[in-house]
């Protein structure tokens, strides 16, 4: 698999990263370095305590990331959320998590491939 297949699969844009980064070195380092970042897992322990100020924290800090490394669809679900934990806690929280929960893990899954591949 190549970083370019990569980011077809879990939704990402592979030339606008590589506008911004200025290698595909450097946007393999930092796309691999998502799978370390555990924001996810403070989001989803945010989430499931009803927590509105760390889940909002989360959910920006992985959106900024999305956004720096060109990941649109976890980005795209997860402004929607932090969006929508700004100011308070929506009464549909959970049903706004959901798609965060499953781009994450598309997106988790894509890279961990494209590490394991690239490392054999």
């Amino acid at each position: 698999m190549t970083l370019k297949e990569a980011y077809e699969g879990l939704g990402g844009d592979y030339d606008e990263v590589l506008s911004r980064l200025p290698s595909e070195r450097l946007v393999k380092k930092f796309a691999l370095k998502f799978l370390e970042d555990d924001n996810y897992g403070k989001l989803e322990a945010a989430m499931a305590g009803g927590d509105r100020e760390s889940a909002f924290r989360a959910a920006h800090t992985i959106k900024g990331v999305c956004q720096n490394l060109a990941f649109n669809r976890l980005g795209a679900s997860v402004s929607v959320l932090t969006e929508a934990l700004r100011e308070s806690w929506p009464e549909n929280a959970g049903e706004l998590f959901a798609p965060v929960r499953e781009d994450y893990e598309v997106t988790k899954a894509v890279l961990s491939r494209f590490a394991k591949e690239t490392v054999s």
